[in-house]
């Protein structure tokens, strides 16, 4: 079935695009993190109550989401590897996507993890849940209050120099690819952006419309 999966991705991948699971991911994560650095300064202005309470419920449950989907965005890059692009030339840009993209999945699972640990030390706090189903909570209730603040203490620190990294990293790494379509004239933005398929085209045309050369001239009146 693996084998199935690659030969199936590879005939994306040998145009220099990724895979539409590989453009999914990569457009879901970017808006459940956009919405969650929105929310997450948004819940900090609302007064303490139920509306904040509920407010970090939703928060925390797409937090999780992040989590489920950032295990199944690295099993899918390990099965399906990206395709090789103007964005794999050898220097020291290719070298900082490389590290921009590690700090990414740094922040995809530390993030989640942090959170998740922050709600568990609260103790006597609300369930955990993801779309209705049970998530459990950290080992964190049997051991001494003094442990519980310090966990809440470090989940709490490390959650805010992640948000940090992020709020850095996604303008930069938005911007690179800006310039690196509209500068750079490379391919790395085109095969990132879900593929549109074109119309079939009628039989003895030619398939690429936009690519074929203007019509013969007409012939002179006799």
């Amino acid at each position: 079935m693996i084998e199935a999966i690659r030969q199936w991705a590879a005939r994306h991948t040998a145009e220099r695009r990724y895979s539409p699971v590989g453009v999914a991911f990569h457009w879901t994560m970017a808006a459940l993190i956009t919405f969650q650095l929105y929310w997450g300064w948004h819940m900090g202005r609302v007064p303490i109550g139920a509306d904040k309470l509920e407010g970090y419920r939703l928060h925390s449950e797409l937090g999780l989401l992040m989590l489920v989907l950032a295990v199944l965005r690295l099993l899918w890059r390990t099965i399906v590897p990206g395709p090789v692009n103007d964005a794999d030339k050898l220097g020291w840009q290719t070298k900082l996507a490389y590290i921009t993209h590690g700090l990414f999945y740094i922040c995809f699972f530390g993030l989640p993890l942090s959170g998740w640990a922050m709600w568990s030390a609260l103790g006597d706090g609300p369930d955990l849940s993801l779309a209705g189903v049970p998530w459990p909570q950290m080992p964190f209730h049997d051991v001494p209050i003094a442990v519980q603040w310090a966990v809440l203490d470090w989940a709490e620190g490390i959650h805010a120099l992640l948000v940090i990294c992020l709020l850095v990293m996604v303008p930069l790494h938005a911007g690179a690819a800006i310039k690196h379509h509209f500068w750079d004239k490379h391919d790395v933005l085109i095969g990132m952006l879900p593929e549109l398929k074109a119309d079939e085209p009628a039989e003895g045309q030619p398939r690429h419309g936009l690519q074929a050369g203007p019509p013969p001239p007409a012939s002179a009146p006799g």
